[in-house]
């Protein structure tokens, strides 16, 4: 696998060499735009709005459009004059308890690869962000995008892993969400107790993408009947949104289908009266 970044992680007068793998692989299912009379494959065609005529790609730049209708062009050297520096460094400028971030923040984990000579200051890195529990936090530039990043130690490797800015981050106080209401404290203990059932270790395996899975399948049997539709199957189960007078027996049939006997369970806490 070829490195699609180069450069160094920064702190402080420390310098590490390092390669950027990705530490994701997402294979996307191409589809071409066909004629549906003779499934005879659509080329696109980069044509000018001013005159229509088709543009090649040696001609063809990248602008900002800062009115309607009026744009500024940018070349690959403005995009390097814009941060020199940054478009080859890792520059952490602190380190922070990776717990005291909000998981919101993170997107993208690469992967980091120690280059020649840089070994033992990459073990010592990783070693230390281990022992405090904290990442380093820092900016780089990767496709002429600059990024907030954290580099965090994943298991023997260095991870950096790109973040959201603040500025980036949608507030949800423009949503329609409820505050606190008045639940009732048996639908409460309920939903507890169902969570609690229904809880078990972080397992990522146990997880596949299966409708992507599904249309693979799909694909091949159309292959197989030359291109007809395979009969369909039964419909998928429909699930509509729970009324809320019907909470609480929705709530009591959850449990139930999770076992344990949810009411004998509750029974068993409450005191037992005296006979007077």
């Amino acid at each position: 696998m070829r490195p699609i970044w180069s450069g160094s992680i920064s702190f402080s007068l420390i310098n590490i060499p390092i390669s950027l793998y990705p530490a994701t692989r997402r294979e996307e299912l191409k589809f071409h735009l066909l004629r549906q009379d003779d499934l005879s494959p659509i080329n696109y065609r980069r044509v000018a709005e001013a005159d229509a005529k088709e543009v090649p790609w040696e001609n063809i730049v990248k602008g900002y459009e800062y009115e309607k209708g009026k744009f500024v062009a940018l070349r690959d050297e403005d995009f390097r004059r814009a941060d020199v520096e940054a478009t080859q460094s890792i520059d952490v400028t602190e380190f922070v308890p990776l717990e005291e971030i909000d998981p919101m923040f993170f997107d993208k984990p690469y992967y980091l690869e120690p280059r020649k000579r840089g070994a033992k200051a990459y073990a010592l890195l990783r070693e230390a962000l281990q022992r405090t529990g904290k990442v380093g936090i820092a900016k780089v530039v990767i496709k002429t995008r600059q990024h907030l990043a954290a580099v965090k130690p994943e298991q023997n490797a260095l991870v950096l892993e790109l973040m959201h800015f603040a500025e980036e981050l949608v507030k949800p106080s423009s949503l329609k969400i409820p505050g606190s209401l008045d639940t009732g404290a048996r639908e409460l203990e309920m939903a507890v107790e169902l969570i609690k059932r229904m809880s078990g270790r972080w397992e990522p395996e146990k997880y596949a993408d299966d409708y992507r899975h599904a249309l693979k399948e799909l694909i091949q049997k159309k292959i197989e009947l030359g291109g007809k539709p395979p009969p369909e199957g039964p419909p998928p189960p429909k699930h509509p949104p729970t009324k809320v007078i019907d909470l609480v027996s929705v709530l009591k049939e959850s449990l139930e289908h999770t076992g344990h006997g949810f009411a004998a369970k509750a029974a068993k806490k409450r005191p037992h009266k005296k006979a007077a």
